[in-house]
């Protein structure tokens, strides 16, 4: 049992995950003092400008805005009155290499439709059971799996949890799982290709990560009405201030003191030292292991991590707009097995799906009348030793060449950002990649590093690195679940 002491609560950076721990904790009249080594808030969640243009260069799929509208509450904020969403129509079109398409749409009857149009009525009834299996393992996962504090005990699943979740078909593999239910391949891509969101592929993919599937397909997709993506962090830095929370940016953290009882404080980059009795560490945990954490804090879920592929993002500032275009396009290459088995040998895929995203109602992303287009291939990260150098131009061309063909015109001359695995790196990604650990079963829930310090009492975790894992409602999660042990009185 630590010894509850209400002293300063240090978090170290402002990412979602470390905005979300200090909403909480200043909300409940905490002491909190956040630190940035960026000028804005976000981490992931970051911006970039290029020649008059804007662009969002963290995740673009914004999914259960209740868990931000959650956040906003615990500091008396109304969602819609400090960040107000737009539900997105269609989700997602899905482009498929034979011409056909499938938008992803609201509603049982509505989406049915869509898919009986593509697949017929036979595979639309097929869908519609499917889509309420998903639903069922989704509340099998959500209070046992998702919303839980692994570091405690009464935070494991119980074993009537685990039995309900094994029903639903939660431990097959995700491809499997997906393939006994659908039987069209474009459905079955539909509903697989999230696995990438967690950084395995299909056939290594538990099926219990299908929910990332619900979570978009069924549950939604949102977008902030206006700012895009980085208004999330803005809204969440400016609800913490409110709070009583104090936000310093610029400013590095160089190492987490400690004493007999604990953490003591944080030395910063300036000299300054902040005095703390709990510490939250909400950034890049095996870059902090290398020197902003004290020797006794290591976790041996961090010895021999497992990272999650990387990604090349090519953003482009359009002179014109594109009319019919829809939010989000994922275009499916014609290959699918093969292209994961690459990836995870370290190599680029040879025929890639493209994720699209054209933020066409972010009247602040372009001058009027212009637009955006930004373009997600996956990619290796850069633990496979892969000559960059080398690599990036290649791989930037054949992109080029690509959206040519999909009739996205000539985009080699327009203002662009590109960010590839070496540039992850130098924003301060392990791996070069900012998709943080895969999460195969070795490294979910309770073998994901832990969200506290057994070793150095006041000393909490938040972010991607730590459980419920990678994503927008997981990182809020996280940080209210690190917020949630410091005022229960684990300091």
């Amino acid at each position: 049992m630590e010894k509850t002491v209400r002293g300063p609560v240090v978090v170290i950076g402002a990412g979602l995950g470390g905005l979300s721990a200090a909403v909480h904790l200043a909300a409940r009249g905490r002491e909190v003092v956040l630190v940035e080594a960026r000028d804005v808030p976000g981490g992931c969640c970051g911006t970039a400008r290029a020649a008059g243009y804007r662009f969002d260069t963290g995740p673009s799929v914004l999914t259960m805005p209740e868990v931000l509208a959650e956040t906003f509450g615990a500091a008396g904020a109304d969602l819609e009155s400090v960040l107000p969403l737009r539900r997105l129509d269609p989700f997602y079109r899905l482009a498929f290499h034979d011409g056909s398409r499938l938008d992803v749409v609201g509603g049982a009857e509505r989406m049915a439709a869509n898919v009986r149009e593509l697949c017929g009525p036979a595979e639309a009834a097929r869908y519609l059971r499917f889509r309420r299996r998903l639903g069922a393992m989704f509340e099998a996962e959500w209070s046992s799996f998702i919303d839980a504090d692994m570091t405690r005990l009464r935070g494991m699943a119980h074993p009537y949890a685990l039995l309900k979740l094994a029903a639903a078909g939660g431990f097959r593999r995700l491809d499997r799982f997906v393939a006994s239910q659908l039987t069209d391949e474009r459905l079955v891509r539909a509903h697989t290709f999230q696995a990438l969101y967690v950084g395995l592929p299909p056939h290594k993919a538990l099926a219990i990560y299908a929910v990332v599937a619900h979570m978009d397909t069924v549950g939604g997709v949102y977008f902030p009405a206006r700012g895009g993506m980085h208004a999330v962090p803005h809204a969440l830095a400016t609800v913490a201030e409110k709070a009583g929370a104090s936000i310093h940016y610029g400013v590095r953290a160089e190492r987490v003191e400690t004493g007999a009882d604990g953490v003591t404080g944080v030395r910063l980059d300036t000299g300054e030292r902040l005095p703390a009795s709990s510490v939250v560490v909400a950034c890049d945990l095996p870059r902090a292991h290398a020197g902003l954490l004290p020797e006794a804090a290591g976790d041996w879920r961090l010895r021999r991590p497992r990272y999650s592929p990387s990604c090349l993002v090519m953003h482009f500032g359009l002179d014109r707009r594109l009319p019919g275009q829809a939010h989000h396009t994922l275009h499916f290459g014609r290959e699918w097995g093969t292209v994961f088995s690459a990836l995870a040998a370290g190599r680029p895929q040879p025929d890639p799906s493209l994720l699209v995203t054209y933020p066409e109602s972010d009247d602040t992303a372009a001058p009027a009348g212009h637009s955006t287009l930004s373009v997600l291939e996956p990619a290796p990260n850069t633990a496979g030793g892969a000559d960059w150098d080398r690599l990036a131009p290649q791989l930037e061309e054949r992109l080029l060449r690509r959206l040519a063909a999909l009739g996205y015109g000539d985009l080699s001359a327009v203002p662009r950002e590109t960010f590839d695995p070496p540039a992850w790196a130098r924003l301060g990604h392990s791996a070069g990649t900012p998709f943080a650990l895969d999460h195969r079963f070795r490294q979910t829930a309770w073998f994901r590093p832990s969200g506290r310090s057994r070793r150095v009492p006041g000393l909490h975790f938040a972010g991607m690195y730590t459980a419920p894992g990678v994503g927008v409602p997981p990182a809020l999660i996280s940080g209210r679940l690190a917020a949630a042990r410091i005022l229960e009185g684990a300091r």
